[in-house]
């Protein structure tokens, strides 16, 4: 599968982020820019999991995948993709929260998609030459809303 690496930094604290990969309510598209909210919906949240599926607008139309939240591990998140219509089932991203020394976090993302259409390929194919910039951007975009909401 293509995989990419990377971090960001921000100044919101790792607990107000997590708290935000992991707010399934109908806020989420709002912090969460990549999210279009008509792609948007929540199958079942248990105490470390959650499925529900998210999309995004593209330009050959909407991308969708059924994901599967799990936060047991401490300090991580990983989405794995159920059904898609862009990616393999069991393609994944994670992020992996620490503090960063100055208050808030460092977020360690683990991309890891497999496409299976052509906007699948296409996507990954940018993302991947991109070294993961679409990913970071809509990321920081959602960060930077957290900040602007008050945490930290």
């Amino acid at each position: 599968m293509p995989k990419v690496e990377f971090d960001i930094d921000s100044r919101v604290p790792p607990e107000k982020v997590q708290g935000a990969l992991l707010d399934f309510s109908p806020r989420r598209p709002e912090t969460w820019p990549g999210i279009y909210p008509p792609m948007y919906e929540v199958y079942e949240v248990g105490e470390t999991y959650a499925d529900i599926r998210e999309g995004s607008k593209a330009p050959g139309g909407p991308i969708w995948a059924k994901e599967h939240y799990d936060w047991s591990t401490p300090d991580t998140v990983t989405w794995t993709v159920r059904e898609s219509n862009f990616c393999a089932p069991g393609s994944y991203v994670t992020a992996r929260l620490t503090p960063n020394g100055s208050g808030g976090s460092r977020i360690h993302i683990t991309w890891n998609r497999h496409p299976t259409s052509m906007a699948g390929r296409i996507a990954t194919f940018l993302i991947v030459a991109m070294r993961g910039a679409p990913v970071a951007s809509s990321m920081r975009q959602g960060l930077r809303r957290l900040e602007a909401q008050g945490a930290p």
